[in-house]
């Protein structure tokens, strides 16, 4: 992976009133600044400006980016520490937007050129002729910006170049800039680069790291080039591989100015921020719904169950948002096709049922999202069971959450003399208000589930099979659940 624009995208086009040559851009009184000066002096704008410095960051305000603030401010290269999806690449990626829009480049370098600070042997060449008169180019910030996930398979010449043979051919000597093909981080010079999950370099690969964050310069098999290197250069990697097994050399991590621990959101108001955020519903979920899901990853990441040391990604939640959207939608798929059939039969149409989330649609997310959790050795065979343990949890304390102090004995009363009432996959939001009837303290129950005043009979049937389900694990209803897939609330006798 080498930048993170597409494969096919084309940098965007340049303002038509910026200079075009070197002798206009001298006369609008630009001065050359290297990136971390770049970056320090935007940082600073957007801090007296109160823009926001890092957009689409959820739950670090306060921990994480003052941090980083302070590692930009002091010109900084860094490494973030931290468990799968804590954020750190969008972190990292969201970096570059803290650099100027455009920046004048001399057109064809490779490495990204300053036309007032060449450091190519050819570029400066090309400088002294033209003078003033030296056209120039102008590059956009989203193409500042390298990175490269670190593999087994990485080598020295991906990352900091090599020999070109047909140029060593075409008559120039070894020791020529001219005959390198440059690799990743020189091409990303003047820009911001990331090295992912940095402990998996092979260790004589992290070598060729060192002089790029000291000396700033390269080396390609054996010769020393004297190209003095502009860039930030920051690293992912996890904290049991960086700090505890070895897979670092040490000197690489001397030469890191910053090293900033990241970490799961903090509390259930940051969680449900990340999911509202970051997940993209094919249907209406409920806030009570997403609050089950995001106690639920919190309660899964808690878990002694569960491996610590891999944690429990913040995309858990949000692949869980989405499953339990997606058969909401499925549900509604299955209504109408149920409704189109009886319809047809009566000559009547009838209402389409709209996709709203239940909380009976929460228990797919077992089975589906399994695999993103790493469990201890003990648990093996056991990890749907554990899943939904967690789950019912996790519903349990939202009920409580959500309804304490309400009077739901209308509910209750609905079962209290031998009746049922009917849910499920194939259960419309009409068949379920009519087995449920009118139900005392209702409107209550739906304003503190925040469905509002004036509910939808799919929001209406959301908050009933909540508050049964609710009643059944705090042990006020007997549950059981059909051969053909319906869950049946009733009496606990």
């Amino acid at each position: 992976m080498g930048r993170v624009t597409a494969p096919n995208q084309v940098s965007p086009v340049p303002p038509a009133d910026l200079p075009s040559t070197l002798g206009e851009l001298r006369a609008t009184g630009h001065q050359y600044r290297t990136v971390k000066q770049e970056l320090r002096d935007n940082l600073l704008a957007r801090m007296g400006s109160g823009e926001e410095r890092f957009p689409g960051i959820v739950g670090y305000e306060d921990t994480v980016l003052p941090e980083v603030e302070r590692a930009l401010l002091a010109g900084h290269d860094m490494v973030l520490l931290g468990e799968r999806g804590q954020g750190k690449t969008r972190l990292i990626r969201s970096l570059g937007g803290l650099l100027d829009e455009w920046t004048p480049v001399i057109p064809g370098s490779v490495l990204n050129e300053h036309p007032m600070h060449p450091i190519a042997p050819a570029s400066r060449a090309l400088v002294e002729s033209a003078g003033d008169d030296l056209p120039i180019g102008w590059l956009h910030r989203s193409m500042r910006y390298g990175e490269k996930l670190a593999t087994p398979d990485t080598s020295v010449g991906d990352l900091i170049g090599d020999v070109d043979p047909i140029r060593l051919a075409q008559g120039r000597t070894l020791g020529d800039p001219e005959t390198i093909h440059f690799g990743l981080v020189p091409r990303t010079n003047r820009g911001v680069f990331a090295v992912n999950e940095l402990p998996d370099l092979a260790e004589r690969i992290q070598v060729a790291l060192l002089n790029v964050l000291e000396e700033r310069d390269i080396q390609v098999r054996g010769y020393q080039l004297r190209l003095p290197l502009d860039l930030l250069l920051v690293a992912s990697a996890n904290p049991e591989d960086y700090t505890n097994r070895g897979r670092i050399i040490t000197p690489l991590k001397d030469r890191f100015g910053a090293e900033i621990r990241t970490h799961y959101p903090l509390d259930l108001d940051l969680e449900l921020a990340l999911i509202r955020q970051e997940a993209d519903l094919v249907a209406v979920v409920p806030e009570h719904v997403l609050e089950v899901l995001a106690r639920f990853a919190r309660d899964v990441r808690e878990s002694p169950s569960v491996d610590p040391r891999s944690g429990v990604s913040a995309r858990f939640a949000i692949a869980a948002a989405e499953t339990v959207a997606a058969a909401a939608l499925r549900r509604s798929g299955l209504l109408a096709g149920a409704a189109a059939s009886a319809s047809a039969g009566a000559g009547v149409a009838s209402r389409p049922e709209a996709p709203v989330a239940r909380i009976g649609d929460t228990v797919s997310v077992t089975s589906t999202l399994r695999g993103k959790v790493e469990f201890e050795s003990g648990e093996e065979g056991r990890e749907i069971e554990v899943l939904a343990h967690l789950l019912r949890t996790a519903t349990a304390e939202t009920f409580r959450a959500r309804l304490a102090g309400l009077d739901l004995s209308g509910f209750t009363a609905i079962v209290a003399e031998g009746g049922a009432v009917e849910t499920g996959e194939l259960v419309s939001s009409s068949e379920l208000l009519r087995q449920v009837g009118t139900v005392p303290g209702l409107a209550k129950v739906l304003d503190r589930l925040g469905l509002g005043d004036a509910p939808s009979p799919e929001e209406a049937a959301a908050g009933i099979e909540f508050v049964l389900e609710g009643l059944h694990l705090t042990r006020r209803l007997g549950k059981d659940v059909t051969d053909s897939g319906r869950t049946v609330y009733g009496d606990r006798d």
